[in-house]
């Protein structure tokens, strides 16, 4: 567009200087462009700044700009009204000659018919000269027998015409009529040059006048003028250079020019009338002088409507300015207050929150500074409790570790068993317990439980239970321990070392598969089953929940495990999730998606047990800890 923009400048001037003017005009705008940005990311970063720039735009720009508008008004009312004067002392001049001529007709008219022709046109022209050669200097004044402008002119200008004639280069005030006298029909041709003389005495109250006499023009340019869709051109000008501009009066007193316009017939060199052609009236003055036009039908009493005029200016000047000056201390006021909020960030950005607002005042911005102080605070016990929940997700995690130990780090190898077990945490610290502890080359205990509660303190329970229950098992002795026994021992050991409020349920199974004999108790855990040929055996001998009632006596229960069966145990989470209805996935949904998936290995069977409560429940978030153990014993 910029290549495009240079060669059209450059095809119309023909010069390459304007070509390189364009090119530093570009670099100029694109340096000024750059300098306001650069001095309005400056000035204009400081809130202060901002809001007294806001301030003189509200302030100053309207001000400004009725001022400017008061001005192109008054600047157009004085044009009008110069151009207004000059026309009408034109029109005046043209109604000047047209009724000496009038009078002439009426002269001729009444003239006696024994008087010569000769001598009743010479007084008549005295008369006439005398009372009009003021007004029209120069005037000529010709009485005959045949008018060849006079049949040129148009039917409705048959009873006479008055106005403006050029021919040639010069124009004439000139007044046609006809009249029947006793010595004939006779034409009366008043004409009055108008050049020097006329425009001396023309609209005294303006400056300056000059007629622009125009004539058509072949093509545009730049010296050519366009009106009425004719293109014109200047024939010449008509002009008085004794008249001057008055002195000014004061500042305001500034130069006024303006134009009008007026047509004039064209008399052609073969004295053939043409179309008109308009004729431009320059002229310029001062306000001072249309005011004292403009005012003279009110005398002095003009000059009380101006000064008045004068005072109520001086007066808005005054308000606008103590205006301005409320806005500044307003500004002040608001910027110091948002600066010492400036302050206090810059204080918390250093970590530093004891540093609070000054407030100076009970206003919004008193408020808002305590409602900033009132932040800080929170900030700081935020901070405060946050580092506090640090330190407890710390601790949490480290008994996430601890927990995690606690879980069979490497699956028992037992001889026709294959193992496999799967725990989801509701928190970081689940209270769901499992354990696979390997007695005999051919005897396993399986252990699944659920503790009371959830967090580290299921954890810390969970880990007394594991040492409890592995103490037991590994001891001398234990071989021929019942599942009941030592059920009884660890319920004995929960009720003495923990709270009133603390229990878990809890299963224990120990297989031999080399008798093929599982031995096991169930106290108050969900009855684990053991899944063969699509049907599947609740295991629930045992007893109520561990850690509530001392020496309370469990059952053993002994089941005979066929070829191929599937041990299935799990926690309460796994039988809980809810669907969008309210429904459980329950311990039959659960038995069914094992009983269909138990020719899987105990991976895919313990997997899909999770993902068929995961997507009963259709929600990614749960609600208790899940677990689930699988054994096959083929």
């Amino acid at each position: 567009m910029i290549v495009g923009t240079a060669l059209f400048l450059l095809g119309r001037s023909g010069r390459v200087i304007n070509f390189l003017e364009y090119l530093a005009l570009l670099s100029a705008g694109y340096l000024i462009i750059r300098f306001i940005g650069w001095w309005r990311s400056r000035l204009l970063w400081s809130l202060r700044n901002r809001l007294i720039v806001a301030y003189l735009f509200i302030a100053l720009v309207p001000v400004v700009l009725t001022a400017v508008l008061a001005l192109f008004s008054a600047l157009i009312l004085y044009r009008q009204f110069g151009g207004y004067i000059l026309s009408q002392d034109l029109q005046r001049r043209v109604n000047i000659i047209d009724a000496g001529s009038e009078q002439v007709v009426a002269a001729l008219e009444h003239a006696a018919p024994s008087m010569k022709e000769e001598i009743a046109e010479r007084i008549i022209s005295d008369q006439e000269h005398a009372v009009y050669d003021k007004h029209l200097p120069s005037l000529t004044i010709e009485i005959t027998e045949h008018s060849s402008l006079f049949s040129q002119l148009p039917e409705n200008s048959k009873q006479g015409f008055a106005g403006f004639v050029q021919r040639e280069k010069r124009l004439y005030l000139v007044s046609l009529r006809a009249v029947n006298t006793p010595y004939g029909e006779r034409f009366i041709h008043l004409r009055a040059p108008v050049g020097t003389p006329f425009l001396s005495s023309l609209a005294v109250e303006l400056g300056p006048v000059q007629l622009v006499l125009l004539e058509p023009s072949a093509g545009a340019g730049a010296d050519t003028l366009k009106l009425n869709g004719q293109t014109y051109e200047t024939a010449t000008t008509v002009s008085d250079r004794h008249r001057t501009l008055p002195e000014q009066r004061g500042f305001w007193d500034m130069d006024v020019a303006g134009v009008t316009r007026f047509d004039a017939l064209v008399e052609g060199p073969d004295g053939n009338l043409r179309t008109s052609r308009p004729v431009l009236a320059r002229f310029a003055t001062r306000p001072s002088q249309l005011n004292s036009r403009m005012f003279a039908s009110v005398g002095d009493l003009g000059l009380v409507y101006v000064y008045t005029l004068g005072v109520l200016s001086v007066l808005f000047l005054l308000l606008e300015v103590a205006a301005l000056i409320t806005g500044v201390m307003l500004t002040r006021r608001i910027t110091s207050a948002i600066d010492g909020l400036y302050k206090a960030t810059v204080f918390i950005q250093r970590e530093d929150y004891s540093h609070h607002v000054r407030i100076e005042s009970r206003d919004q911005l008193g408020v808002l500074g305590e409602s900033f102080n009132l932040m800080t605070d929170s900030i700081r016990k935020s901070l405060e409790e946050q580092k506090q929940h640090q330190r407890l997700e710390n601790e949490i995690s480290i008994a996430r570790e601890v927990q995690n130990q606690l879980f069979p780090q490497k699956l028992p190898v037992v001889p026709g068993v294959q193992l496999e077990a799967v725990c989801k945490a509701a928190r970081m610290v689940s209270g769901d317990y499992y354990d696979f502890i390997q007695l005999t080359p051919t005897r396993l205990a399986i252990a699944v439980a659920d503790i009371s509660g959830k967090g580290i303190s299921a954890a810390l329970l969970m880990a007394s239970l594991q040492a409890a229950l592995r103490s037991q098992l590994l001891a001398p002795g234990s071989a021929d321990l019942s599942t009941g026994e030592l059920v009884s021992r660890l319920n004995n050991h929960l009720v003495r070392n923990t709270g009133d409020d603390r229990f878990a349920t809890f299963f224990i199974a120990i297989y031999d598969s080399a008798s093929r004999i599982l031995r096991y108790t169930n106290a108050g855990h969900l009855p684990s089953f053991c899944i063969c040929d699509g049907a599947a055996v609740a295991l629930e001998e045992g007893g109520m929940v561990l850690g509530v009632v001392e020496d309370y006596e469990y059952a053993e229960g002994k089941h005979v495990v066929p070829q191929n069966a599937t041990l299935v145990g799990y926690s309460d989470g796994l039988i809980e999730p809810e669907n969008v209805y309210g429904e459980e996935f329950g311990i039959h949904r659960l038995r069914d998606a094992a009983i269909r998936l138990h020719n899987g290995s105990p991976r895919v069977v313990a997997m899909g047990l999770m993902q068929a409560a995961d997507e009963w429940a259709g929600t990614p978030e749960q609600a208790d800890d899940m677990t689930v153990i699988v054994a096959r014993m083929q």
